[in-house]
């Protein structure tokens, strides 16, 4: 696969998202997600997106793909996170973004992920309780330590995102983009191409919805995250397909599935747009990776483009306690 970079550091042009291998997206399997992810390397999908609190907190990602990587720690980027705590009655988030928390949390992923070194270390979520200056000092210790080779940050506005690089330089922004989610456009795609930070598009399939797999919410687990996304919900569901019919039009007029055309617009939005498809799932992997060979032409990146326009998705992000700790 070919590569692209994060400010300095080169990636596969598509990574792996880790996440729904141990939480928000019904159960899942450790050997198959073990399979999914030594498949990916072998595809060449070597950019391995994970979180100390994928789990529900417990860092079992981290050990997950500390396994599925023994043996193999030369042939892989991984970027790892931290600042989420845990959960409020509310279903918000308990953060910490302490540098004294940074340096407790990078050790434990270190020792979960069995590496010397994180190639990327992003702030999950800010504590505003907290300057973002004195956040990305501490995180720029663990730079010097010799524990991080990079910085990032996750979920942050310009203003922060121009802050913190002016502390020490940041490598990439992780943040929602994807055909179904275009709000990175009016800000924070061009602040990252006028500092030279690399955007790393986390939900690139909208949550799973840009596959056109789920249509309403009876197949889902009970505790799957979509239940309470308000994107998937009622009213909001329906107005959401009427726009995703237009997209599986076109997918099938190029010959890809909608899930390959989505990722392969999103590859045309700027040479340092990274997705990070997530799937547990050997079949998904390879229909995913398959999408960096997709040439689109101009006429179709604007059906594409128009077929479901920024703003025109019906629902909020996030829930509502979930909402309240993005930096926007």
């Amino acid at each position: 696969m070919k590569q692209r970079l994060l400010g300095a550091l080169p990636v596969s042009e598509i990574g792996l998202g880790c996440m729904g291998m141990s939480q928000s997206y019904g159960p899942s399997s450790d050997d198959e997600s073990v399979d999914t992810i030594r498949r990916a390397i072998d595809l060449g999908t070597t950019f391995l997106d994970t979180s100390d609190m994928y789990g529900y907190g417990n860092g079992h990602n981290e050990t997950l793909i500390g396994k599925a990587i023994a043996g193999r720690r030369d042939e892989v980027v991984l970027a790892t996170k931290f600042g989420i705590r845990g959960w409020t009655e509310d279903r918000s988030f308990v953060l910490n973004s302490s540098p004294e928390y940074a340096r407790q949390a990078c050790e434990d992923s270190l020792r979960r992920l069995g590496v010397d070194v994180i190639d990327l270390y992003y702030l999950h979520r800010r504590d505003r309780s907290v300057p973002i200056e004195e956040i990305v000092g501490g995180m720029s210790e663990l730079v010097r330590a010799g524990k991080v080779r990079y910085i990032g940050l996750s979920e942050v506005n310009a203003e922060t995102l121009r802050r913190a690089h002016a502390t020490h330089p940041i490598t990439a922004l992780e943040s929602e983009y994807s055909l179904f989610e275009r709000y990175v456009e009016d800000s924070m795609l061009p602040t990252c191409r006028e500092l030279g930070i690399g955007l790393v598009a986390f939900s690139p399939l909208g949550r799973g919805f840009l596959t056109g797999t789920v249509r309403d919410l009876s197949a889902l687990a009970d505790d799957d995250y979509r239940r309470t996304d308000p994107r998937f919900l009622g009213d909001n569901l329906a107005q959401n397909l009427r726009l995703l019919d237009r997209v599986t039009e076109i997918a099938a007029e190029i010959g890809a599935t909608t899930a390959q055309v989505a990722l392969a617009w999103l590859l045309t939005r700027d040479e340092h747009v990274v997705p990070i498809p997530g799937t547990k799932r050997l079949r998904y992997l390879t229909e995913n990776a398959a999408a960096s060979e997709i040439s689109l032409s101009e006429k179709q990146i604007h059906l594409l483009t128009t077929a479901m326009p920024a703003g025109s998705v019906a629902g909020e992000r996030y829930p509502e306690g979930i909402m309240r700790t993005v930096d926007a």
